[in-house]
């Protein structure tokens, strides 16, 4: 190998060894990302490999399945309630005054 050819290869060679670094490193967060987020890895050939379910697994999602419809559900009753409320804030004083004095008058 002539001088030249090795001067270029001392040149290069860095540049080189930036890139694979970086390369690894975002190979490395990308993966990363995917665990954090539950997103399936890929195999080798491009393939994912999901996570192994167990009857463990499936429970839990059943059951927070369920959970969430239950909050869905209190979150409804919530918002009717905290309608109910801004239209009280909202109001003026006299017209609720009297809906209340209405609502304590007996009924025949």
């Amino acid at each position: 190998m002539d001088a030249d050819k090795y001067a270029l290869l001392q040149a290069i060679f860095p540049l080189i060894a930036i890139v694979v670094a970086i390369a690894v490193a975002g190979w490395v967060f990308n993966n990363w990302l995917r665990i954090k987020h539950g997103y399936p890895l890929d195999g080798a050939w491009g393939q994912a490999i999901y996570p192994k379910k167990n009857e463990e697994t499936i429970e839990r999602v059943k059951l927070l399945s369920t959970e969430n419809a239950q909050l869905r559900a209190e979150l409804g009753s919530i918002k009717d309630r905290l309608a109910n409320v801004e239209r009280i804030v909202t109001d003026d004083g006299h017209r609720i005054t009297q809906e209340i004095e209405a609502l304590r008058a007996p009924r025949n």
